[in-house]
């Protein structure tokens, strides 16, 4: 892949067997294609929709492996790829290329996050993408990290020729706006379903959201629409998947996303520990939402 990514990323969750808790291999192949035919422009694996955090290293490899064997060529099989130490991110970025990872994208240290200076984060980032065999993507994501990127971070890394672009889940349209006025030259997207047509709108490149995983064709449409110059249309189908991101994603996390595919007939299936599955009532108010974008038939 010679271009720098664009468009719809979607960061797909990893299904696991309900007896054995094993990764599954043909549900995670499944909802793949499922995804790319509905116009999908590539897939993020092991990514914080993926459960990334509570994957073993032989299941990070093997994860991989098993989508590109369902992703073309033509479209982008991104490797998520953080982890604490400098040397274990290298690591997963060589393990990500040696598996087909057309790019990987890489979270900031967090656990000793009290200790490092913003210095010390944005040599990290160096290394690892002096040491990538495949480019990589920056990843903000305050929410689980406890670890806000600053502009002036990514601005200190634009130089550097193996560093594509970010990820922004800070859901701060100001923020991202900073990072596009910071690193203009990178490929930026959006983390959040609920704000794709306003990145668009600011500069983005295209958006990996969760939301994505049960609704991609419709989060497909806003950037066809946009791209289009329909920007009514991409404005009214942006209205319609809100919802989606808030009550779904934002607030039931990775369960909800799983119940939600459940719903549409993909496979959703359990969290894996110390996660928990949705209750009934929870379920039931995931039902509602889905059944209120019009992604249910009845």
């Amino acid at each position: 892949m010679s271009d720098r990514p664009t468009g719809l990323l979607v960061p797909v969750t990893t299904p696991f067997d309900r007896a054995s808790g094993d990764v599954a291999p043909v549900s995670l192949r499944d909802n793949t294609r499922t995804v790319l035919d509905a116009g999908a422009n590539g897939v993020v694996a092991a990514g914080s929709t993926g459960e990334a955090p509570l994957l073993a290293e032989h299941e990070y490899g093997s994860v991989l492996e098993w989508l590109r064997d369902v992703v073309p060529d033509d479209r982008w099989l991104v490797a998520g790829a953080g982890r604490e130490s400098t040397r274990a991110t290298i690591d997963a970025c060589r393990v990500a290329a040696a598996a087909g990872a057309d790019a990987v994208l890489v979270r900031p240290p967090a656990y000793f996050a009290p200790s490092l200076s913003p210095q010390d984060i944005v040599v990290h980032f160096r290394r690892v993408a002096d040491a990538s065999p495949v480019p990589l993507l920056v990843y903000n994501m305050p929410k689980y990290t406890h670890v806000a990127l600053a502009a002036a971070q990514l601005a200190d890394l634009v130089d550097h020729e193996n560093i594509w672009g970010a990820k922004d889940s800070s859901g701060d349209l100001k923020n991202f706006a900073a990072y596009r006025d910071a690193v203009p030259a990178w490929s930026l997207f959006v983390g959040s379903g609920a704000l794709y047509y306003a990145g668009l709108e600011l500069g983005a490149a295209g958006a990996v959201a969760a939301v994505g995983c049960f609704a991609a064709g419709p989060l497909a449409e806003v950037g066809a629409a946009f791209a289009a110059g329909d920007r009514g249309a991409a404005g009214g189908t942006q209205e319609r998947l809100a919802p989606l991101h808030t009550e779904i994603v934002g607030a039931a996390g990775i369960a909800g996303v799983k119940a939600a595919m459940d719903l549409v007939g993909l496979a959703g299936g359990p969290v894996r520990a110390p996660l928990s599955d949705l209750g009934d009532r929870e379920r039931d108010r995931v039902e509602v939402i889905v059944r209120q974008a019009g992604l249910l038939d009845g």
